[in-house]
């Protein structure tokens, strides 16, 4: 299979990805590679982090996790302003304050004001 093969539908305006029937905002594409991988990497581990602290019923640190989903997401594009309507210097601010709290948070907690 190959990469290709494993990316969700999109809408044909790019701005939407679609899976199981439902329609998600898409990742700037305007985001380096680099760049996103490392924001999707904090993503992943603050969404570990969540069921983590769930099972744990450990609220406060539920919370701080789901700020750096939050953190993320917005720094990815899928929340927040809509990276389209976006001009390109302020899409670039978004998701490198982004990278720049989840990075300094170090896995533990980060802003969730993008």
């Amino acid at each position: 299979m190959t990469a290709d093969a494993r990316r969700p539908d999109r809408t044909p305006d790019g701005r939407y990805v679609i899976i199981n029937g439902r329609r998600w905002r898409a990742t700037d594409p305007e985001i380096p590679e680099d760049v996103s991988a490392r924001l999707r990497s904090h993503l992943m581990a603050a969404r570990r982090a969540v069921a983590t602290a769930r099972r744990a019923q450990d609220a406060d640190a539920e919370r701080a996790a789901r700020a750096r989903v939050h953190t993320a997401k917005v720094a990815l594009g899928e929340r927040g302003t809509p990276w389209w309507d976006q001009p390109e210097p302020e899409r670039r601010v978004r998701w490198s304050k982004g990278l720049t709290a989840l990075d300094r948070a170090g896995g533990e907690e980060a802003t969730s004001d993008g």
